[in-house]
């Protein structure tokens, strides 16, 4: 993606000529601001909010600014090569779209509208398990461009392996496996709405498309009513509009309120083990990335039992309060387990700075996660595209203006403790 500063630069300031400004702003401050605006109090508390006391997002950030760039003058590079090769192939730039659930909270058929915006931006788009939009749907509206699929591990066993075997169908290039869900954090902004968009049918696409999912929800015993009041009509409408199919068919039918039911209870495995991990090399042909690995120790053990990569990542701060930043954890693996395995970085990544910031400590590639999110709110598609285009392009003037030609040019020696 050579020249793409200097060409986003072009678009946006001949656009200024006509008086036309942005939608989507240039800095994260303001599109954060704009997209709180945009959004409701659930879908922000859900989207921007993290664990406890919000510690580990703020060290997150803090992180970056105990490093600079140290830029280097004359390098005689007039085009930059942001591609990078991983597990097999070749990606246009080192960023990655990290799955977010329940995206459908900041805009109607979000997933898709995300599947569309990587596809046209040339980004691998990373599903979440926990979509609003089946896989399949996201996969057909990607056509042959790149995308990986994240699995939440289930208490069932077959539902498992039949979203393994979905994402396969789905033409995904990974198997991206959380490791650091096996239970919901302490999140007091949604906590304090009382608000949990998968009890209202919110982000469980993946499952009420799935032949195993429908088989255990069915066989699920009837429930008793509970307590009618104002807020539980409502749940019910939600998770009636939420179900697929006819709405009025979903209202005289129980499969809604099972669903959601049955999702609440499968939907993780809080008994998950490295005995769990160890089988998926027998289970899949995709390459297999290990999400949430903090500890050098959990990096060697991902690696000795196969995986093909693990992303460097607390989750963006939305399960442990006070745990260490995303950005130490990654220099701290990437020094005990040398230049070799494949490591990626989310949690904190802004700008396309701090993408240049985390290549240089370390990481192959990174996963944005709440600006796009931002982006989708503030103007659906094309917000999304916005966004990474964005950060791509000050990537690109960053590597230019710091004198390094291509990915590989991206090291420790271009920065200096701040």
């Amino acid at each position: 993606m050579s020249g793409a500063g200097l060409a986003r630069l072009s678009s946006i300031y001949r656009q200024g000529v006509l008086g036309r400004r942005p939608v989507v702003p240039a800095d994260f401050a303001e599109l954060e601001r704009r997209a709180r605006r945009a959004s409701s109090a659930r879908a922000w508390a859900y989207v921007a909010g993290g664990a406890g006391e919000g510690r580990t997002m703020r060290r997150n950030r803090e992180a970056f600014g105990r490093w600079a760039i140290v830029p280097r003058m004359a390098s005689g590079a007039v085009d930059r090569d942001l591609s990078v090769r991983l597990l097999g192939a070749r990606h246009g730039t080192p960023l990655l779209l990290a799955p977010v659930g329940a995206g459908a909270l900041m805009g109607a058929d979000s997933d898709v509208k995300i599947a569309r915006a990587a596809a046209a931006t040339g980004t691998t788009y990373v599903f979440s398990n926990q979509g609003c939009n089946p896989m399949e749907e996201c996969a057909a509206a990607m056509g042959d461009a790149s995308r990986w699929f994240q699995l939440y591990w289930s208490k069932d066993e077959g539902l498992v392996d039949s979203l393994i075997a979905r994402a396969e169908a789905a033409g995904a290039g990974a198997l991206v496996v959380t490791l650091d869900t096996t239970v919901l954090g302490w999140r007091p902004q949604d906590l304090n709405l009382g608000s949990l968009p998968f009890s209202r049918g919110e982000g469980i696409a993946q499952y009420t498309s799935d032949p195993r999912f429908r088989e255990i929800a069915a066989a699920r015993p009837a429930q008793p009513a509970g307590e009618v009041t104002l807020g539980a009509i409502r749940t019910l409408l939600a998770m009636t509009r939420n179900h697929p199919g006819g709405f009025w068919n979903n209202l005289r039918s129980p499969a809604p309120r099972a669903s959601v039911e049955t999702f609440l209870d499968i939907y993780s495995n809080p008994g998950l083990s490295w005995d769990h991990l160890a089988t998926l090399r027998d289970r899949t042909r995709l390459p297999v990335v290990l999400k949430g690995i903090l500890h050098p120790d959990d990096a060697r053990r991902a690696f000795d039992l196969g995986a093909d990569a693990v992303v460097v990542s607390n989750h963006g701060g939305r399960q442990i309060d006070n745990a260490i930043a995303s950005l130490d954890a990654l220099v701290t693996i990437r020094d005990a387990l040398g230049p070799d395995p494949v490591l990626l970085f989310d949690s904190g990544i802004r700008t396309g700075a701090d993408v240049f910031t985390a290549l240089a400590l370390g990481a192959n590639a990174v996963l944005l996660g709440r600006p796009y999110m931002y982006g989708l709110a503030l103007a659906g598609q094309r917000g999304v595209e916005d966004v990474i285009t964005n950060v791509v392009a000050e990537l690109d003037l960053t590597m230019a203006l710091a004198g390094t030609p291509d990915i590989a040019a991206i090291t420790r020696s271009a920065l200096a403790a701040a």
